[in-house]
């Protein structure tokens, strides 16, 4: 039997106030892929990111997380529990536009502090790991400091140690570089490059075509709650089917 795609989603729908954020959006992501979203602001790209791990509950469809459903215990019909929900959303990271971290913990604490709290390693084991992670987003130095010490890309990369330390089957990043200032764009972004290196399964809400066009396996368009392009970057950026994504490129030259 093949393996279990990283995430599937069937169907899926989103309202807010009556008004429709997604419509029916099929996607399915394979353990290793890099899949990137792009679109206007408002495309509900973010909202869709958001759903994977249930920050925001569907109002339909479902979402697979390694075959699980997300949300809805399939074996027991029923919603799942909050201890179940917080199994599953453990497995997919997430990296948010404004980091996200505790100011209160140092570095090398918003790192391990998941592990032990949701899975319950030892502490010592986290650190531990901790401190690989660091070091492997070249931030080992700074692990006993505070978050309020840092510059925006370093406290990016350390939001993307936190994420990775729950060993999660996918890292959903919401426009990762949006907050940073430019010259802090190409440390984050050479992060992501070498976690793709590595085989990561990510999905990556940017606008850094560059980015995009060099690391994606696939390219998702997203326009008012729908999908209207999805293709490899040599398809997306070279001939696209769809008018509007011609345009939108034009505009990102």
């Amino acid at each position: 039997m093949s393996e279990r795609p990283a995430v599937e989603i069937q169907k899926l729908c989103k309202s807010f106030s009556g008004i429709e954020v997604l419509r029916d959006i099929d996607l399915t992501v394979n353990r290793g892929e890099v899949v990137s979203v792009l679109g206007s602001s408002g495309s509900g790209k973010s909202t869709m990111l958001r759903c994977i791990n249930w920050l925001e509950e569907p109002d339909s469809g479902a979402i697979r997380i390694a075959g699980e459903r997300i949300g809805f215990n399939e074996a027991k019909k029923r919603k799942m529990t909050n201890r179940e929900m917080a199994a599953i959303r453990a497995r997919a990271g997430m990296v948010f536009q404004s980091f996200n971290l505790w100011p209160h913990l140092s570095v090398v604490e918003n790192v391990m502090i998941s592990p032990v709290q949701v899975k319950g390693v030892p502490k010592a084991q986290a650190r531990e790991e901790a401190l690989r992670l660091l070091e492997k987003v070249g931030l080992l130095e700074k692990a006993a400091v505070y978050p309020f010490t840092l510059s925006g890309g370093q406290k990016q990369r350390v939001a993307i140690a936190r994420a990775l330390a729950m060993s999660p089957e996918v890292i959903l990043f919401d426009e990762p570089t949006s907050a940073l200032d430019p010259e802090r764009v190409g440390e984050v972004l050479q992060v992501m490059r070498d976690l793709s290196a590595e085989g990561y399964t990510m999905i990556v809400v940017t606008h850094e075509m560059d980015f995009a066009r060099a690391v994606s396996d696939q390219v998702v368009f997203l326009e008012k709650g729908l999908i209207i392009e999805k293709a490899p970057p040599e398809k997306f950026f070279g001939n696209p089917d769809s008018e509007r994504v011609r345009k939108f490129l034009e505009r990102m030259d």
